[in-house]
């Protein structure tokens, strides 16, 4: 198989991004992927739920156009299935029959909009733009996320126990009398701490920190 048949069977095989298109309606799917291609958009056509469920994720910002009334498992419970496997791909909804309860449900759920057929191709570009938009916000900072963790996992279990400290707001010197150590040792681990962390600051250590979570101990 050739690179380029690869990228097209293989959504996990370029990194470009991607927009799924998940419709029974074959002239609906030609149209929206031309459409797309039209703006320099890489995309991957379905039939049906069952086979979207099947590929592998690309290592990419991508979004997922999807008929609210499919063969099988409907829009709305394919939405619910991707959520609860932890499948977080902005969704764009599509449907010929104007149904609010559908929508509102839909909306609550996370998608990005509800478009009714037929709609125009700027509608559905300017949902597209805005759900790459959102995908791509939400891997630059689970990457960022990624990053910090690699950090704090460097640090020794004494770099840790300041770091915590540092983050509540204690001075050295509190800090020392808390670990029942000196100063001094206190400030060589603290400096330790923020070269690992790569923090410019306490007020970057803090946000690095509430990024990953941390709960700050109780002075």
């Amino acid at each position: 198989m050739t690179d380029s048949s690869r990228s097209q069977r293989d959504p996990a095989a370029a990194p470009e991004h991607v927009v799924f298109i998940v419709d029974d309606d074959v002239a609906m799917r030609e149209t929206l992927g031309s459409l797309f291609r039209s703006v320099g958009l890489r995309v991957e056509l379905f039939g049906s739920a069952r086979e979207f469920a099947q590929i592998k994720m690309p290592n990419a910002a991508s979004c997922l156009v999807l008929d609210i009334r499919l063969p099988g498992v409907s829009g709305l419970d394919f939405q619910a299935e991707l959520a609860e496997a932890g499948i977080r791909v902005p969704i764009i909804f599509m449907t010929g029959h104007g149904d609010i309860p559908m929508s509102v449900q839909a909306m609550k759920a996370g998608a990005i909009d509800f478009l009714t057929k037929p709609f125009r191709d700027q509608e559905m570009l300017d949902a597209v733009a805005r759900a790459l938009e959102r995908d791509q916000k939400r891997r630059d900072s689970e990457m960022a996320i990624a990053e910090i963790r690699v950090r704090l996992d460097s640090l020794t279990s004494r770099e840790r126990e300041v770091m915590a400290f540092v983050v509540e707001g204690l001075m050295n010197k509190q800090v020392a009398a808390k670990l029942g150590v000196s100063e001094i040792t206190i400030k060589v681990h603290r400096v330790n701490m923020m070269r690992k962390m790569k923090a410019r600051s306490v007020v970057d250590l803090v946000g690095m920190a509430d990024s990953l979570g941390i709960r700050r101990p109780k002075a």
